[in-house]
């Protein structure tokens, strides 16, 4: 991408802003994990907003869901990445209402688990750190390690019809279409 995505521009607002400020339309709380080596975070200071830092660089993101979840006050959090230009904060909140007795809500879209647009237990932290000290890194293996529903794609469809909540910008083609999507790019 040729820069951090949390800083990209995304209609005159920092990605990383962008979502935060989406997410403050449902969620009192957010924490942020960072790089260690992010001594400033675009968007942020914003009331309500916490950050904390990766002890070492590196440590993937099923470490970073752990800290991030410890770092909570609340014992429920949607999680996600900072990739997710087109994120729907009443998506995200309907995925917390089917949490029930769950400890994730995991949704499914074209076949691959979205682990980092998903609703988490505090106590995921604990089954984390379990796999951690078996050498897992994958993100996805915390589906099998706690009880998770996994919302399907049909399901999802109903909350978000063309699923754009659940659009990763991971190339510049990917930013170009996110910007468009949301009306900020150019037509084709």
């Amino acid at each position: 991408m040729g820069q951090p995505k949390m800083s990209l521009d995304f209609g005159g607002t920092p990605l990383l802003t962008r979502i935060v400020i989406e997410l403050k339309r449902r969620f009192d709380e957010i924490v942020i994990v960072a790089a260690p080596d992010l001594s400033t975070t675009p968007g942020v200071p914003i009331a309500g907003v916490k950050v904390i830092h990766d002890e070492e660089a590196f440590q993937g993101p099923l470490e970073a869901l752990r800290r991030g979840l410890l770092a909570l006050e609340h014992d429920v959090a949607f999680a996600c990445s900072v990739d997710l230009a087109l994120l729907n904060a009443y998506v995200a909140d309907a995925l917390v209402g089917q949490l029930e007795d769950f400890d994730a809500v995991i949704p499914e879209v074209g076949g691959k688990l979205q682990p980092l647009h998903a609703v988490y237990r505090r106590r995921c932290a604990n089954a984390i750190e379990s796999l951690a000290a078996k050498g897992e890194r994958r993100l996805t293996a915390n589906a099998t390690a706690v009880n998770a529903r996994r919302v399907p794609e049909q399901e999802l469809l109903a909350l978000d019809p063309l699923l754009r909540s659940f659009f990763n910008v991971n190339t510049p083609e990917d930013y170009a279409r996110a910007l468009e999507l949301a009306g900020f790019g150019e037509k084709r």
